[in-house]
């Protein structure tokens, strides 16, 4: 293993294996031991997480549950808990939080950050001190999990994929031993890179090219990947050359959350006055200092199928008024896909303080601005911060189309 320098970048992967099908599997081990699958969520034919020996059958997460039957008629069907999952995840992403580190989750069960200012508080520089920082991470998670540490991100994720339990994965060095790193690994794990553009469909089509590894993609001319994949497969090649975007960690925030039994026959107006006296309940905490909500997730226990489900609601302007907190949320309350058994309410996102006063004479140009600013603001509460971006023309002129014009966040 060799030792990190002092000025090289740190990027540590958190990666918990099968994160979602143990979760939706606990107390039932002897699923992860046949052919298992998370069960397709409400309004939707593709299926979740899979245990190891379904895999030997082909089947695949995000596969249609039709032909992960057609290919397994043995697959044994998980129920699925998103509003579970997401609460044992956000209480892995606060135990790393706890231990100092600025956390870019980017999805159930996956993790990165930066470890370089965790050195002297936890034992120093070097080889040792980022093993000491594993240690604190692996003693704050109080779960298996396997830990990756490289220059960049995709780096990273790649070295906790091939690293065990307790042996993670450092690799040291420059862009050149990145390079040779990720060269013979295969190009599934494009699937799991994050950016703008999803990478998820690109490793089929690759491979159908008969490109395997991501050292023949790194060794493809740019302009023969632009004109097959366009933007995906360029942003593919600069992660197999070593590069990658800078980490963007979240913001620790607080978790506001409101919960209610329901008793067995509750439907309709039952469910409707039960919402009401959730949003009642949320909007009086003193945690919400006088803040508006964004975003809230509306979640269900459900009764019959098992499992639970989870619905984000992001409203047309930040709100702090019961009435039409509840106009937004009780229509939701329709896709319910079988009676619930409790109910709750959560803050995903907090909007401004609730002291927004307008002007008596408010000018046309400035009122579009204001109405234009909500609408970007909500459209990136619902869609993610790179939902909303504009055109940038840097070369009107060139013969390549990937050098006329870039993408940049809309201000």
């Amino acid at each position: 293993m060799p030792a990190a320098g002092h000025h090289s970048k740190l990027i540590t992967c958190v990666l918990l294996p099968r994160f979602d099908l143990v979760h939706a599997a606990e107390g039932r081990a002897e699923l992860l031991g046949v052919a298992a699958a998370i069960a397709p969520e409400p309004g939707s034919q593709l299926i979740g997480g899979v245990s190891a020996t379904a895999e030997t059958f082909g089947v695949s997460p995000g596969m249609r549950l039709g032909e992960a039957l057609a290919r397994c008629p043995q697959l044994r069907l998980i129920p699925p808990d998103p509003a579970g999952l997401e609460e044992r995840w956000e209480r892995m992403l606060f135990a790393l939080e706890s231990i100092g580190a600025a956390v870019e989750p980017l999805r159930p069960g996956v993790a990165c950050f930066d470890a370089r200012g965790l050195l002297r508080l936890h034992a120093g520089s070097g080889a040792a001190g980022i093993e000491s920082v594993l240690r604190a991470a692996r003693r704050a998670l109080g779960t298996p999990a396997r830990f990756g540490v490289a220059p960049t991100r995709f780096a990273a994720l790649a070295a906790a994929a091939r690293a065990r339990a307790r042996q993670p994965l450092i690799l040291a060095g420059d862009l050149r031993t990145t390079r040779e790193f990720l060269a013979p690994l295969p190009v599934d794990l494009l699937r799991d890179a994050t950016g703008v553009v999803s990478l998820e469909q690109l490793p089929e089509a690759l491979r159908r090219l008969g490109i395997e590894t991501l050292g023949e993609l790194a060794a493809l001319p740019p302009a023969a990947v632009a004109d097959r994949f366009g933007r995906p497969g360029l942003l593919a090649r600069r992660l197999a050359l070593g590069a990658d975007e800078p980490l963007r960690p979240r913001q620790a925030a607080e978790i506001m959350r409101e919960s209610l039994e329901l008793p067995e026959s509750s439907g309709g107006q039952q469910l409707e006055r039960a919402l009401g006296l959730l949003a009642d309940r949320l909007l009086a905490r003193r945690e919400r200092r006088g803040r508006t909500l964004r975003a809230v997730v509306l979640a269900a226990v459900l009764v019959e199928r098992g499992g639970t489900w989870r619905q984000q609601v992001t409203f047309r302007e930040s709100l702090s008024d019961p009435v039409r907190m509840r106009l937004a949320l009780v229509p939701r309350l329709q896709l319910l896909p079988a009676p619930a058994q409790a109910l709750s309410l959560t803050v995903a996102r907090f909007g401004p303080p609730a002291n927004d006063q307008r002007a008596l004479l408010e000018e046309p140009a400035r009122a579009r601005a204001a109405r234009l600013r909500e609408a970007v603001s909500q459209t990136r509460a619902g869609a993610g911060p790179d939902s909303v971006l504009r055109v940038l023309y840097i070369d009107p002129r060139s013969r390549y189309p990937e050098r006329r014009a870039v993408l940049a966040p809309f201000e």
